[in-house]
């Protein structure tokens, strides 16, 4: 699939400001980057130690801060039986119960949590790329709300879901679903923006397409995938929160005379990261 990349705003190539700093998605930048170089998977946490020990701890911390459907489904935490009973356990790290969780808050604690540097540093990128202009077009307060609100949907989308199944007592981190709301709304603001995207099997060659085009496939991709991809990705997360942010995004687009309607400008974009399913052991 084409990678979009280089991050650009409507309107800017043109000689309009491209407005306010987009300070709200630069403060979710460092909060996302700060908490994962604070938490165990970044293993640059000395107090979570090396090797096995902080692979357990990572299953603890993820156990505790992140969202579990079964969970959210019932109100209260899994027991630590229950947790052993997850699939795909992580091999040596006994199950521990998690007193004082809220299952109703995991689902934004969740937002700020990440696997790995890849999932990291997907999810950000695209939140560098398609957030700012979608900030700018809310507001700062708004769009906060509406990141929070969107990431909180869709978790709660795939817990109803998964009611039945074994996922539902797998653990959701990542940020993917308020970011997928962010590019549906992107689409929808800027369905006309040209996308800069390197071609792999055109050597990354460089080529323009207009963003209804790159991010309908990327839609595409996340749905075929909810039917066909195995566990680890939680893609009907991203579905669920794209959905979500093109219809909001529908509920403020007013129609204006052809005459006066801005176009929209160009626009690039890279791929982003997916929201990361793991085990009890993206």
């Amino acid at each position: 699939m084409a990678i979009p990349v280089l991050p650009a705003h409507p309107g800017a190539r043109r000689g309009r400001p491209a407005g306010t700093a987009p300070a709200v998605c630069y403060a979710l930048i460092a909060l996302n980057t700060a908490v994962f170089l604070l938490g165990p998977a970044a293993g640059l946490n000395p107090l979570y130690g090396r090797g096995q020990s902080r692979v357990c701890a990572e299953q603890r911390y993820e156990q505790r801060w992140g969202a579990v459907p079964a969970e959210l489904l019932t109100g209260r935490p899994l027991t630590a039986g229950q947790l052993a009973e997850a699939p795909d356990p992580v091999p040596g790290c006994p199950a521990a119960p998690t007193p004082g969780k809220h299952p109703a808050l995991s689902v934004l604690s969740a937002l700020f949590l990440h696997a790995g540097w890849l999932h990291l540093l997907g999810n950000l990128l695209f939140l560098h790329v398609f957030g700012p202009t979608v900030e700018r077009r809310l507001g700062r307060s708004r769009f906060l709300l509406f990141y929070l609100a969107s990431g909180a949907l869709a978790t709660y989308g795939f817990a109803l879901a998964e009611a039945h199944s074994a996922d539902s007592t797998r653990v959701l981190i990542g940020a993917s679903g308020a970011i997928s709301a962010a590019l549906g709304a992107y689409l929808r603001f800027h369905p006309r923006a040209r996308v800069t995207t390197l071609v792999p099997l055109l050597l990354f060659l460089p080529l323009r397409f207009p963003a209804w085009l790159v991010l309908g496939l990327w839609f595409a991709l996340q749905w075929w995938s909810v039917h066909s991809a195995g566990p680890g990705v939680a893609y009907l997360v991203h579905v669920i929160g794209f959905a979500a942010g093109f219809l909001y995004a529908c509920t403020l687009t007013e129609r204006r005379p052809r005459a006066t309607r801005p176009r929209d400008g160009a626009a690039d974009a890279r791929y982003p990261g997916g929201t990361s399913q793991r085990s009890t052991p993206p």
